[in-house]
């Protein structure tokens, strides 16, 4: 897959930095002309921030958040041919993340659990290597065991700052749905941290 040709480098400081906007045009519109090179710059600029929204609504299970990371670099290079600068590149690629992780929810949704989910869900109690504070990594736990639909609400509202109408209209739900996923997704974690702590 595209992991293989172009591995996650390690981080260094233009990756916390703000993008320029104008350069991302300029590697768009290269990579646009099949310019693998441009497309490589445009993945090293922004693939920790799509792995990082993707992750958070596949509740942490990073396996799959890895294939739908690529999956997502792989609908981008498709894509960049039509694209129309009607937003920023990283606005474009962070909404391409977004879809591509809750299509597979939803595809996700009628199925029964699969060994990877229940491996995922296992590895939720694993320690923490990167050394987070204890708090955080319970928060983490606990938004990843939540329910996908309430999950995804959550992340979406609370974490990426969408409105319930947008929510709603993405996830196939009424307004007054989501609202109800995001209060049932805050009860639950507060009952979850709460437990504990």
């Amino acid at each position: 897959m595209l992991m293989q040709t172009m591995p996650m480098p390690p981080p260094v400081e233009s990756d916390i930095a703000p993008f320029d906007a104008g350069e991302d045009a300029i590697l768009v519109r290269r990579a646009a002309s099949a310019d693998v090179t441009a497309f490589e710059a445009l993945y090293r600029r922004h693939h920790r921030r799509v792995h990082g929204v993707i992750l958070r609504l596949v509740g942490q299970a990073s396996a799959r958040a890895e294939d739908l990371t690529q999956e997502a670099f792989v609908r981008a290079w498709q894509a960049l041919p039509s694209f129309r600068f009607e937003s920023a590149v990283s606005t474009w690629l962070h909404r391409l993340a977004v879809n591509t992780a809750l299509m597979e929810l939803r595809a996700r949704r009628s199925r029964p659990l699969a060994d990877d989910d229940e491996d995922a869900l296992e590895s939720l109690s694993m320690p923490d290597t990167a050394g987070r504070a204890v708090l955080g990594r319970d928060l983490e736990r606990a938004v990843a065991s939540l329910p996908p639909r309430a999950r995804a609400v959550l992340v979406l509202h609370d974490v990426e700052g969408w409105k319930h109408e947008e929510i709603a209209e993405e996830l196939g739900m009424a307004v007054g749905s989501s609202k109800a996923q995001l209060h049932r997704a805050r009860g639950l974690l507060r009952t979850r941290i709460g437990e504990s702590a």
